[in-house]
């Protein structure tokens, strides 16, 4: 019987020699589309490369898929919940336990990643796992790159060629990165977040297409020279005049009650001083805590995450 094809996955790539199996996910939050758009893209240009270039070649396997595909066919962030906040241990056990037919939206969304994922590791057999997961925000300004504690992700993230924040697993919880360790997943594994603009920019894309690309010449998936050099420019053109790397010092999260709403005009990396006024909700003006560079003010309707203070870390 010919096996049923996941919705879920956007497409797959295996080269002729075993390596690291490099997942990508787009629409983790179903309201950001530019990470499925060059997720389609680059798989389209992995079937084409060989056939362009007889000497390239691809070491290790690549899985694309869609974190949140209920959420992402109604344009929403999330149904229920936030799914990347959901990746805790509690969480992940109800969704690995619950019936699959009790299982309900983001609860369900965690069972389907993790069977395609785990299903994908016992075919492929690869030698770690490295998982990148895409997003945009709903601000515009810089692009920027999340690494987990691990060495590896932090020098994945100095290789895409855009800011890249530390601290930020200790002022949210239940990420992707949170939850993809080794401990997890039973292989070694490397996690990294990249933003890469604002949700309906077009540009979004192409820094998302080169994102992976860099990705995949970092773990050594492919070869430099195969890689062209449009992908670096592409990222470096857009980070020229922000800092290499910064760390968080304050994370404002919110919830539907404080009826938070943050003021025109901000963008990432935007310098904002002490006393700032910036947002308010039903308790009045919040103001900004000490002299700092905004990150991901929130203009939407959903979202736990009014806005972000990071400074840059100097020796960069």
């Amino acid at each position: 019987m010919k096996q049923r094809k996941n919705p879920r996955v956007i497409g797959r790539f295996s080269g002729n020699e075993n390596g690291p199996l490099l997942v990508v996910f787009g629409g983790m939050h179903g309201n950001e589309p530019a990470g499925i758009q060059a997720i389609d893209l680059i798989c389209k240009m992995l079937e084409v490369e060989p056939i362009t270039n007889p000497d390239f070649t691809y070491k290790g396997h690549f899985l694309g898929i869609i974190g949140n595909i209920k959420a992402y066919k109604k344009n929403k962030r999330f149904l229920n919940r936030d799914l990347n906040r959901m990746w805790t241990p509690e969480n992940v056990h109800i969704a690995m336990t619950t019936p699959h037919k009790d299982l309900k939206n983001e609860y369900l969304e965690i069972r389907e990643n993790l069977d395609t994922i785990r299903e994908e590791i016992n075919r492929v057999n690869p030698t770690k796992l490295v998982v990148l997961d895409l997003h945009t925000t709903s601000s515009y300004g810089g692009i920027f790159t999340i690494p987990s504690d691990n060495e590896e992700s932090m020098k994945i993230a100095l290789e895409l060629n855009a800011p890249v924040i530390k601290g930020m697993l200790q002022g949210i919880q239940g990420t992707t990165l949170h939850y993809f360790i080794t401990e997890n997943m039973g292989i070694e594994t490397i996690a990294v977040t990249f933003e890469s603009g604002q949700h309906e920019e077009i540009l979004s894309v192409n820094r998302a297409i080169a994102a992976i690309t860099n990705c995949m010449r970092s773990i050594e998936a492919v070869k430099a020279e195969d890689v062209e050099n449009r992908h670096d420019v592409i990222l470096q053109d857009y980070s020229k005049n922000l800092p290499k790397v910064v760390e968080l010092v304050m994370h404002h999260g919110i919830s539907d009650e404080d009826k938070f709403m943050m003021y025109d005009g901000y963008k990432n990396f935007q310098q904002v001083v002490k006393g700032e006024i910036i947002a308010r909700d039903k308790n009045g003006d919040i103001q900004a805590a000490q002299d700092s560079l905004i990150l991901m003010p929130l203009y939407q309707k959903q979202g736990e995450d009014g806005f972000f203070l990071v400074k840059k870390v100097e020796g960069y």
